[in-house]
C-alpha cells in the first residue's frame, strides 16, 4: 500500500484537475466552489503555492498551451489567460443549458480540449462530454450523470471517461488522435463502494482513480485488477495526477466545501493535497493548441 503525504494547508473547498506543465516545471489545478485556478511548485516534498487566478464563476478545468497560456473552463465559456494576465473569453456554450457547469477536462494529442459538465440543479443522464477546437464544438456523449475525469492510455489510442453518478462507471472507447474520430463507449470498470471522480494513466497503463466518499485513490488495471491502494484522511478525494521532473509522484487533490461543520472537524486535512511516490511513473499531458473560438455568442 502506498502512502501520501500532506504538502499544502487545507484551503481549497473542491480541489480538482491537477496536471503538470513541465516546460515551467509548476503545477496547474483548479478549486471549482473557490472559483480559482492556481499554480505551485514542488518543494523538497511539499508543494510552494505560487500564483492564482480568480473568477466570477465555478472553475471546472484547466489545460496549458506551449507558451504557458492557461485554457481555463468558467462560467458558461472557455477562457484564456496570457502569460502576462489578459483574459479572453470564447462563446456561451450553455445557451441550452443554463443550469449546468463545466466539470473535468484534458487535452488530446492535437490540442483539443476535452471537458464534460455538471448539473447545478441535479438534473441526471443530460450532462455532455465535449470536444472544442477553435470554433468546432462536438458532443461525444449527452446522456451522462455527471461527466468527470478524462485520460489517455499511454499510446493515445483510448479515451477513457468517468460518469460519477448514477453510473459510477468507468468508460473506454477508441481515439483516433489524427481524425478526431470516436468509437463507441464500452464499460472499463464499475465501483459498487465509492464514487469514481478524477483519473489519470501511469506508463503502464494502470489507472489512477480517485474514489469520492472514501477517502482512497486506487490503481486498476485495465482487467479491473485491484493493483495499489492509498488511504488518505480526507474522504472526499476528487483528482490524481503524476507531476514532477521524472513524473513519478503523484499529486491528489481533495474538497472540504461538501462536509458539513462536523466532518470537517472529525476531517480537518480535507481541502489539502497530497503527495506520494508510487512507484511507477505517469504520461505527461498534452498541450492545448492555443485555438479559442472568435465566434460570437447568439
Amino acid at each position: 500500500m502506498t502512502t501520501a503525504e500532506q504538502v499544502t494547508d487545507p484551503v481549497f473547498e473542491l480541489a480538482e484537475g491537477p496536471l503538470w506543465d513541465a516546460a515551467r516545471e509548476r503545477l496547474v489545478w483548479v478549486d471549482i466552489l473557490g472559483r480559482a485556478v492556481h499554480t505551485g511548485r514542488l518543494d523538497q516534498g511539499s508543494v510552494e503555492i505560487g500564483p492564482s487566478h480568480h473568477f466570477e464563476s465555478y472553475v471546472g478545468a484547466a489545460a496549458v498551451a506551449e507558451d504557458g497560456a492557461l485554457l481555463v473552463a468558467e462560467g458558461h465559456h472557455l477562457t484564456r489567460v496570457a502569460p502576462d494576465g489578459t483574459r479572453t473569453s470564447g462563446p456561451d456554450l450553455f445557451a441550452d443549458h443554463p443550469d449546468d457547469r463545466w466539470n473535468d477536462g484534458t487535452c488530446d494529442a492535437r490540442g483539443r480540449i476535452l471537458v464534460g459538465t455538471s448539473s447545478l440543479a441535479g438534473a441526471r443522464h443530460s450532462q455532455r462530454l465535449l470536444r472544442v477546437d477553435g470554433d468546432i464544438t462536438e458532443v461525444l456523449d449527452d446522456d451522462l450523470g455527471l461527466s468527470n475525469g478524462l485520460a489517455f492510455s499511454p499510446d493515445d489510442a483510448l479515451l477513457y471517461s468517468v460518469d460519477s453518478v448514477p453510473a459510477r462507471r468507468v468508460w473506454v472507447r477508441d481515439y483516433d488522435q489524427s481524425s478526431g474520430a470516436v468509437g463507441p463507449r464500452r464499460p472499463a470498470l464499475d465501483l459498487t463502494d465509492a464514487l469514481p471522480d478524477g483519473l489519470c494513466v501511469d506508463a503502464s497503463g494502470n489507472l489512477w482513480l480517485a474514489a469520492w466518499g472514501r477517502g482512497q485513490v486506487r490503481c486498476y488495471s485495465t482487467a479491473g485488477e485491484l493493483l495499489d491502494l492509498i488511504e488518505l484522511p480526507a474522504p472526499h478525494t476528487t483528482s490524481v495526477a503524476f507531476v514532477g521532473p521524472g513524473l513519478d509522484q503523484l499529486l491528489i487533490t481533495t474538497a472540504r466545501g461538501e462536509l458539513s461543520p462536523a466532518e470537517q472537524d472529525e476531517h480537518p486535512l480535507s481541502g489539502s493535497l497530497f503527495l506520494a511516490r508510487p512507484g511507477c511513473t505517469g504520461l505527461p499531458p498534452h498541450a492545448w493548441s492555443g485555438q479559442l473560438s472568435t465566434r460570437e455568442t447568439p
